[in-house]
């Protein structure tokens, strides 16, 4: 490649995110083995006809700044998605429209629009859940929205599917291609019907909001998630959103305060969301915590490998589940919650079912493993903690977590976190003013 052809590339790196910038660059890179006479052709058609996804963020607040269809229509590209929560749009561009998106002084950051995957017999009693049970906190009047593949009208969920977005195919009944979104709600709100309540989840009386975020192979991209988490925000007083469940991540490629999925997560957690997100299942590698689980406000959950007993004795961290520091050198995950072998619901006819036919316990449930099963186990622990005081702000729902964990013996933190989250102990903190440890 000639300097010259990549100089506003190299000119304008401050407003491309890492992996947008090595895209770009490989638009002008030669192809190996191609005669030099067929190059010039070939890298028109690289540069000009083949168009990158791109999540473009404005400036705030700065003198004649352009607005989002301003900027689109001066660029000359399509708006496909208004991203307002962080003043963004998705878009696809080719290499020249794009230098005259980084050029112009309008635009704040361009990310590449990149890929986001998807990443309760023995848990529940793991947590301590069932003790809560006995009390009447089953997360009851505790609306969750699960940010994933949609969720099945499973009889273990009649009745308590409160609303559903498709930010994938907009369709407006509840439905979940893939099975894992449904698996994951019922992890945060099974209420064991069909098992004679063996696999009941923490907060079988708490209410869901299915938000499919991800297509029926368990992918999606980020502004699908970011407008998923824009709509959440938008209708919380409405359905009484009080907690966000994302069992998914991408790679984390920068700093958290330049990440676009970490700067929504933000804005969820202080509209007054509790926001769950998952470490990522690339452990026991250390640095593999991804995105958004990077950013220090959320909690961040890992996989506790409880190997399938109630007794606190054996457990261990999972070693699919990833490790700190972060790509900010930030202590993380935050929290431990069983992970492995966890019973759920099962979504029949979906991908995931069809596929994995050796997971499905008896005609209703299915048995998978994954930061993606423990984090919906921290997101019920978290709904019977709000039943009990529904006035807990996320930072103070965030501490009681880890303040009453239980750690494991010798484990760094960037391994286990402050430790199994505990919700007998988390509940005697939680509760209103002057209410004692004997009243819970």
């Amino acid at each position: 490649m000639l300097l010259k052809e990549v100089s506003w590339i190299r000119a304008k790196s401050e407003k491309m995110c890492p992996v947008l910038k090595k895209t770009a660059l490989n638009r002008y890179r030669p192809l190996r083995g191609v005669p030099c006479f067929i190059q010039r052709p070939l890298q028109f058609i690289k540069q000009r006809l083949f168009a990158i996804p791109v999540v473009v963020q404005l400036r705030d607040h700065i003198p004649g700044a352009l607005h989002i269809n301003d900027l689109a229509a001066f660029v000359g590209c399509r708006v496909h998605k208004e991203l307002v929560v962080i003043n963004a749009f998705s878009t696809r561009v080719n290499m020249q429209k794009l230098e005259s998106l980084v050029s112009n002084r309008s635009v704040k950051k361009v990310w590449y629009d990149r890929e986001v995957r998807a990443v309760l017999d023995v848990a529940s009693p793991t947590v301590q859940a069932p003790q809560l049970w006995e009390r009447m906190l089953t997360g009851k009047g505790i609306t969750v929205a699960v940010l994933d593949t949609g969720v099945h009208n499973h009889p273990d969920l009649t009745g308590r599917i409160k609303g559903f977005k498709d930010c994938i195919n907009r369709k407006n009944d509840p439905y979940d291609d893939n099975g894992h979104g449904t698996h994951v709600a019922g992890d945060i709100a099974s209420n064991g019907s069909k098992s004679g309540l063996l696999y009941r989840a923490p907060a079988p009386e708490a209410e869901i909001v299915g938000v499919k975020v991800l297509n029926k192979n368990g992918s999606g991209s980020i502004s699908t998630v970011i407008e998923g988490l824009q709509w959440c925000i938008n209708n919380r007083d409405e359905l009484a959103i009080k907690v966000a469940n994302l069992s998914l991540g991408a790679q984390a490629s920068e700093s958290y305060r330049d990440d676009p999925l970490c700067q929504t997560v933000e804005k969820a957690w202080r509209a007054g969301i509790v926001v769950c997100v998952a470490a990522g299942n690339d452990g026991p590698q250390l640095r593999s915590i991804g995105s958004p689980g990077i950013d220090p406000l959320v909690i961040t959950v890992g996989a506790l490998n409880d190997v399938d007993t109630i007794v606190p004795g054996d457990d261990v961290v999972a070693d699919f589940s990833s490790r700190g520091p972060t790509i900010d050198n930030l202590v993380k995950p935050d929290v431990l919650a069983p992970g492995t072998n966890i019973i759920s619901l099962r979504a029949p006819g979906s991908v995931m079912d069809k596929k994995s036919k050796e997971s499905r316990v008896g005609e209703w449930y299915a048995s998978f493993s994954g930061t993606s099963m423990a984090t919906p186990v921290c997101a019920g622990v978290v709904a019977q903690m709000l039943q009990l005081n529904n006035s807990m702000t996320p930072e103070q729902v965030k501490a009681r977590l880890m303040e009453t964990a239980r750690k494991l013996g010798g484990l760094d933190p960037n391994i286990q976190g402050a430790g199994v989250i505990d919700i007998k102990k988390a509940a005697q903190y939680s509760g209103t003013a002057g209410e004692s440890a004997a009243n819970v």
